[in-house]
């Protein structure tokens, strides 16, 4: 078990990961328009506080997919 300061979603695959990131993609952009989700991820590679948003990001969209899936299994 991760302990709670590395506590973060870490996608199976390439694919789970797209999807994830397909999920946030434009509401990361519409939240911050200065800036885009792929220039956060691209700086997330050489900053810590970007790493910390993105994997942020993630986990609100893994919650989201999460959402979606109880959604569609209680339908």
């Amino acid at each position: 078990m991760l302990s709670n300061d590395l506590h973060y979603v870490s996608p199976r695959d390439d694919a789970e990961r797209a999807f994830l990131e397909a999920l946030i993609c434009d509401e990361y952009d519409r939240c911050h328009p200065d800036d885009r989700f792929d220039d956060l991820k691209r700086r997330a590679q050489f900053s810590k506080e970007d790493l910390g948003l993105y994997r942020d990001w993630l986990a609100v969209a893994a919650m989201q997919a999460t959402d979606g899936k109880r959604l569609t299994a209680a339908a």
